[in-house]
């Protein structure tokens, strides 16, 4: 049985959704945009480069601990860097989401390509493959599944960077949850932005996830058995 207070809670919370529908999905879209262009363009850099290092491994733990380095820097700090060149808006925020994506992605890639097996590589040479056929042939698809491990993780952490966009005007459902904790007894605000920021980071994770067991070989052998 819910109190009062709950029940009044859950009615404002209702209520602002039935009166800012559009408001509500308008920043949803947004936030969303903001944190998958972020983790796209650091797929586009990281994932060649987990390639190149898992070739010139003498260059790995460098390039890894630097990613490490950019990792351990607060949100918020790192944002306010950014924004001294950048500006206020969503561009800072891409941009911070794709310094943070860039170690899962790199990390997972670097994994996944030093894992697969040298017998199928030598296999590969032996039938006269080329570099590049090899990479795309063999490696690739093999190292698939771990890849998108690496991408699921930086797309989480990235719905989460994005909701203090807010703080340098990039919107986003950071803006609802900003403007419950400015509000008088504003906690209905702050759960129609937080609610929306967790189901997002919910389903996608759940949809990498599921995209991860399908690309992932030994799962295919497994069916087809």
């Amino acid at each position: 049985m819910m109190n009062l207070s709950e029940m009044n809670t859950l009615q404002q919370l209702l209520y602002y959704y039935r009166e800012n529908a559009g408001y509500v999905f308008e920043q949803f879209t947004r936030h969303f945009l903001i944190s998958i262009y972020g983790v796209l363009f650091a797929a586009i850099v990281a994932i060649p480069l987990g390639f190149w290092i898992a070739r010139h491994k003498k260059l790995a733990d460098w390039i890894i601990g630097a990613a490490n380095v950019i990792q351990t820097i607060p949100s918020l700090a790192l944002l306010s860097i950014l924004m001294l060149g950048l500006g206020l808006g969503s561009d800072t925020v891409i941009a911070t989401v794709f310094l943070y994506s860039l170690l899962p992605i790199i990390k997972n890639t670097y994994t996944g390509v030093r894992n697969v097996d040298a017998a199928l590589l030598d296999t590969g040479k032996g039938m006269g493959m080329t570099r590049m056929q090899l990479t795309y042939l063999v490696e690739l698809p093999l190292s698939l599944s771990v890849i998108m491990a690496g991408l699921r993780n930086a797309l989480v952490v990235a719905i989460g960077i994005t909701a203090i966009g807010t703080f340098i005007g990039a919107g986003g459902l950071g803006d609802i949850i900003s403007r419950g904790v400015n509000a008088t007894n504003g906690t209905a605000i702050i759960l129609a932005g937080a609610i929306p920021t967790a189901l997002m980071a919910v389903l996608a994770d759940w949809l990498l996830g599921l995209m991860e067991k399908r690309l992932d070989p030994s799962s295919k052998v497994k069916r087809k058995r």
